[in-house]
C-alpha cells in the first residue's frame, strides 16, 4: 500500500450534520486515518489513509457505528482455472486490489464473486487483477452498475411509495380528530355514529400501522443512535413521534393514570409527522438525485464499447478490455473511446466537451485524440494511449467528484454548531416540557406535550447539513459544464477572496505559437546559413519559439544537420554544436553573461521588442551574428477577458520573462494594469510575493512546466488546460478552454455558489433561530396560540426543501464570457508579418 492513499466511500444512514459529526469522528478514531471529509448532500467520506490503515477496518468501523459504506458484488467469468491452486491464486490477486472486501471464487463454475467498497473500486481494476496472475476474466453481469443518480432514483420511487401509503393511512386519522375540531357537529356526529372511544381505537390501530410500516426507519435508527448517546434527526423524530404515541396509547387505555382534564389523544400529530417527513425525505432524494446531473453527464460521454483490430479485423469489444497500445477503428459519427494518436486517415472531430471551442478539430497521423469526443466526417484508426482511469475524461470526472466532495472553510462553523445542536434541543425540549408542567395553564401536562413535541420535530438540522454540501455540487457540477474544474473544492471559497489576478504572457494572453518575423544580420553573415544553423539547435528544444524558428527553417528548405552538446540554460537560452560551429541562441542577458558584445545590433533589438517582438541573439563561434524578431498573437479573448476582470473589481498583472518593451507592447494592447518582466522561472514566485504586497490575495493563471511553482505558491492557481501536466497538477483550478474566458467564468462560479451557500446557511440557521422559541410557546402569553407538531414537522420538511431548490439554481447559472463575447472585443487574431531579412548597416529594413 502507497504512503497514503485517497478514499472515497458511499455511506448510509446519514440524514443530518450531526451525523456527519459522527461518521468524521468515527473515521478519524482508526489508526492511520489522517483526514476526513464527509459530504451529506452526496453521502460520501473522502478519507486519506496513511500506510497503516486498511480499508476494511474503516468499512467495519462504519458499520459498528450505524453508517455502513455501500457494498456492491461484482460476478466475473474466470479462465483457465484448473485446480485448487488457480483458485487461491486468482482469490489472492483479486483479494490484494484496495476496496475489495471478500472474495469467492468457485472452480466448478469458473467464476469469482467480489465484494468492494462502493466508489472505490472498477470492474476493469478487477479485470486487470485477473490477467496480470494469468487467469483473464470478464463480467458475469449484463446490467450496468448503478450509479449514484440511478439509486437516488430508486431511493425517491421507494419514498414515493411509503409515503402514498402513509398518506393514505393518517388520512382517516386526522379527519377523525382534527375534523372533530375544525368542522362543526363534526364532533357530536362521530359520537353518535361510532362513539369516541371506537374513534380512538380506529386512530390508534392506523397510526401502529403507520409507526411500524413507512415510518419504523425512525424508531430503528433513532433509538439505537439515543441509546450510543449519540443522537440524530432520527432520534428527534422518532422521540417526539413516540411521546405523542405513548401519550396517546395511556389517554385511551389506562386514562386514570393522567390528571383530570388531561385526557386526550395526539395519535394524528405522530402519524402526520411520519407522512410529512417522508414526503421532504422523497424530495430531498429527487433534489439530491439532481444535484449530481453534472457528473452523468460526464459518465454519458463515456463509450461502452470500442471497435478495435483483432489480428486485423475489427471487432466491438468491451471498453473494460481496451489495453494501452491497442489499434482501435472509429467511423464517421462514432465517440473516441479512450485517448490515443492517430495512426491512420483523417477526420474533423468534435472536441467542445473538452475545450468549449465549437468548430471541430482537424485531425491526422501524430495528432492526438480524447476519449469522450465525437468523429465528425471521416474515419480513422488510432493507437490507445490511455485508457480506462487514466483517460482525459476520467480524470475529469475524478476532479469534479472530489471537488464536490470537498468542505470548504466556511463548513467548520457549521460542524462546530451541530456538533452540539441536537443534545442542545434534546435538552430544550426538556426544559420547555417542564416550564410547562410548573407554570403552564390547565391541563399543563397536554401543553408540556403539544411544545416539547414541536421543539423536538421543528429543531431538525437537516437543512444545516444540507446548506453547504449541496451547493458545493451543483455549483462544481455546473463549472465543469462550463469548462472549469476545480481540483480543489477549496479553491471555490478562496477565489472571492483575490485581489489580484497575475496572468502568465505566452501560451496564456498570447497564443502560444510564435511565428518567426524578423531575422537582423551582423555584417558577414548570411541569412540562408544563420538560419539553419539557428533551426538545427532549436530543434532539440520544445519552446514555444523554438518551433516558431524551426518552421521558418523549414519553410525556407533548411537542412537537417548533426546537433552535438545540446544545452538547456534556464532563463537565459540554448547551447549547442551544429557542423562543428559553436551556436549560441537566447535573451541579451545570455551574451552578457558569455561575455559577447551584441554592438550595433543593440538598436535592432530594442526596436524589435518596442514593436511587439521577442528579441533573441544568435552567436556563432564566439561572434554576434544575428537578431532574430518572434511574435506571438494575442488570443481573441484576452482583451475581453481582462476587461471582464476589471469589472469583477480585480486588477490584473503579467508576468513574464519577456523584455519589458515586448511586454508592455502586449499589456496595453489588452489592458493589463501591472507588468512584471524579464522573471526567470524560479523568479515568478518572487513576483508573486511583490504583487502581494500588503495582504493583497493572488490568483495566478499559467500552462506551462515554469509556471508550477507559482501556481502552487500562489493562494488560487489557475491552470490553462491546454497547457501541460505538471502545470495542470500543480493547479487548483484547471480551464479546459486555451484561453481567459475560463478564468473569468471561475470567478462568477465561485461568487455564485459562495452567495448560495450564504443563503442556505442564513434560512437553515435563521429557521431555528425563529421557530424554536414559537414550537416552545412564547406566543402563547400574549396570544393564546401554539404551534402544533404537524405544523411543526411541515416547517421542518419545507426548510430542507428550500435549501435544496435554492442550491439547484446553480444548474442555471450562464457563463460570463462565451463565443459571443468574443465578437468586437477589440483584439485582433495577430498574423505574422513577412519575415523581414537585413544585413545590419544601421538600419533595419
Amino acid at each position: 500500500m502507497p504512503a497514503t492513499q485517497n478514499l472515497r466511500l458511499s455511506v448510509q444512514n446519514m440524514s443530518c450534520a450531526s451525523c456527519v459529526g459522527r461518521v468524521e469522528r468515527t473515521l478519524l478514531a482508526i489508526p492511520g486515518v489522517e483526514e476526513v471529509n464527509v459530504n451529506l448532500a452526496a453521502e460520501t467520506a473522502l478519507i486519506r489513509l496513511g500506510s497503516s490503515a486498511v480499508i476494511p477496518d474503516v468499512v467495519e468501523a462504519l458499520e459498528r457505528a450505524g453508517y455502513p459504506a455501500r457494498t456492491r458484488s461484482i460476478r466475473l467469468n474466470v479462465s483457465s482455472m484448473s485446480c485448487a491452486s488457480c483458485v487461491g491464486r486468482v482469490g489472492q490477486a483479486l483479494a490484494a486490489v484496495s476496496g475489495v472486501l471478500n472474495v469467492n471464487v468457485n472452480l466448478a463454475t469458473e467464476t469469482a464473486k467480489v465484494t468492494v467498497a462502493e466508489g472505490v473500486v472498477e470492474l476493469s481494476d478487477l479485470l486487470k487483477a485477473a490477467a496480470d496472475a494469468g487467469y483473464p476474466a470478464q463480467s458475469a453481469d449484463d446490467s450496468v452498475i448503478e450509479d449514484r443518480s440511478t439509486r437516488k432514483e430508486s431511493e425517491a420511487r421507494e419514498f414515493a411509495k411509503r409515503t402514498a401509503f402513509a398518506a393514505a393511512i393518517a388520512l382517516p386519522v386526522f379527519l377523525l380528530e382534527m375534523g372533530a375540531h375544525i368542522v362543526p357537529g363534526m364532533h357530536e356526529l362521530i359520537g353518535r355514529a361510532i362513539g369516541h372511544q371506537t374513534s380512538w381505537m380506529i386512530q390508534f390501530v392506523l397510526t401502529t400501522i403507520v409507526l411500524a410500516w413507512p415510518g419504523r426507519h425512525f424508531y430503528t435508527a433513532g433509538f439505537p443512535a439515543l441509546l450510543k448517546g449519540a443522537p440524530d434527526m432520527n432520534s428527534l423524530v422518532a422521540m417526539g413521534t413516540g411521546a405523542a404515541y405513548l401519550y396517546s396509547i395511556v389517554a385511551l387505555f389506562a386514562p386514570s393514570l393522567l390528571p383530570d382534564g388531561t385526557r386526550a389523544v395526539y395519535f394524528e400529530a405522530a402519524a402526520v409527522i411520519v407522512v410529512l417527513i417522508l414526503l421532504g425525505r422523497w424530495m430531498e432524494a429527487r433534489a439530491k438525485g439532481r444535484t449530481g446531473a453534472a457528473i452523468q453527464k460526464l459518465m454519458g460521454l463515456q463509450a461502452r464499447t470500442a471497435r478495435a483490430l483483432v489480428d486485423g479485423e475489427p471487432q466491438d469489444v468491451p471498453i473494460e478490455r481496451i489495453r494501452t497500445g491497442d489499434i482501435l477503428v472509429v467511423r464517421p459519427g462514432e465517440r473516441i473511446a479512450v485517448d490515443g494518436e492517430v495512426t491512420q486517415g483523417s477526420a474533423h472531430v468534435d472536441e467542445s466537451m473538452i475545450t468549449g471551442e465549437p468548430v471541430p478539430a482537424s485531425k491526422v497521423p501524430g495528432d492526438p485524440v480524447t476519449g469522450g469526443t465525437v468523429n465528425g466526417a471521416g474515419s480513422f484508426q488510432f493507437r490507445a494511449t490511455r485508457v480506462g482511469a487514466e483517460t482525459t475524461l476520467a480524470q475529469i470526472i475524478r476532479m469534479v467528484e472530489e471537488a464536490q466532495g470537498a468542505k470548504l472553510p466556511i463548513q467548520g462553523m457549521v460542524d462546530r454548531i451541530t456538533l452540539w445542536f441536537v443534545p442542545a434541543v434534546m435538552a430544550l425540549a426538556a426544559f420547555t416540557v417542564l416550564v410547562w408542567m410548573v407554570v403552564g395553564p390547565s391541563p399543563a401536562l397536554s401543553y408540556a406535550l403539544v411544545a416539547g413535541v414541536s421543539v423536538l420535530i421543528i429543531a431538525c438540522p437537516c437543512a444545516m447539513g444540507l446548506a453547504t454540501p449541496t451547493s458545493i455540487m451543483v455549483g462544481t457540477g455546473r463549472a465543469a459544464e462550463m469548462g472549469v474544474l476545480f481540483r480543489k473544492g477549496d479553491a471555490l471559497q478562496q477565489l472571492t477572496g483575490v485581489d489580484v489576478v497575475a496572468l502568465d504572457k505566452t501560451g496564456t494572453v498570447t497564443e502560444g505559437r510564435p511565428e518567426l518575423t524578423d531575422l537582423v544580420l551582423a555584417d558577414g553573415f548570411e541569412h540562408g546559413e544563420v538560419l539553419a544553423l539557428v533551426a538545427a539547435v532549436e530543434a532539440r528544444s520544445e519552446h514555444p519559439i523554438a518551433e516558431a524558428i524551426v518552421r521558418a527553417g523549414r519553410a525556407e528548405g533548411s537542412v537537417s544537420q548533426d546537433v552535438q552538446g545540446f544545452e538547456s540554460i534556464t532563463g537565459y537560452g540554448v547551447r549547442a554544436r551544429v557542423a562543428g560551429r559553436e551556436i549560441l541562441v537566447g535573451a541579451d542577458r545570455l551574451m552578457t553573461r558569455e561575455g559577447l558584445s551584441v554592438g550595433a545590433l543593440a538598436d535592432a533589438e530594442t526596436r524589435l521588442a518596442v514593436s511587439g517582438r521577442t528579441a533573441l541573439y544568435v552567436a556563432v563561434d564566439g561572434l554576434v551574428a544575428a537578431v532574430i524578431g518572434v511574435a506571438d498573437p494575442v488570443k481573441p479573448a484576452s482583451r475581453a477577458a481582462v476587461a471582464a476582470l476589471h469589472n469583477l473589481g480585480l486588477k490584473v498583472a503579467m508576468i513574464t520573462g519577456d523584455k519589458r518593451e515586448t511586454a508592455e507592447v502586449i499589456a496595453r494592447e489588452t489592458g493589463i494594469d501591472h507588468v512584471i518582466a524579464g522573471v526567470l522561472p524560479d523568479g515568478k514566485v518572487e513576483a508573486l510575493d511583490e504583487l502581494r504586497g500588503a495582504k493583497m490575495r493572488i490568483a495566478f493563471v499559467g500552462d506551462g512546466i515554469n509556471d508550477a511553482p507559482a501556481l502552487a505558491h500562489a493562494d488560487v492557481g489557475i491552470a490553462i488546460g491546454t497547457g501541460t501536466d505538471v502545470a495542470i497538477e500543480s493547479a487548483d483550478v484547471v480551464l479546459m478552454s486555451g484561453d481567459l474566458r475560463g478564468v473569468v467564468n471561475a470567478f462568477e462560479i465561485s461568487d455564485r455558489t459562495m452567495r448560495n451557500i450564504r443563503q442556505n446557511l442564513f434560512w437553515a440557521f435563521g429557521y431555528n433561530v425563529a421557530l424554536i422559541p414559537l414550537a416552545a410557546g412564547a406566543l402563547f402569553p400574549v396570544f393564546g396560540l401554539m404551534l402544533s407538531p404537524v405544523l411543526a414537522a411541515g416547517a421542518m420538511a419545507l426548510s430542507s426543501i428550500f435549501v435544496l431548490t435554492n442550491a439547484l439554481r446553480l444548474r442555471w447559472v450562464r457563463p460570463a464570457m462565451d463565443e459571443s463575447n468574443l465578437i468586437d472585443s477589440g483584439v485582433e487574431r495577430a498574423v505574422p508579418a513577412t519575415l523581414v531579412v537585413a544585413e545590419y548597416g544601421g538600419k533595419v529594413q
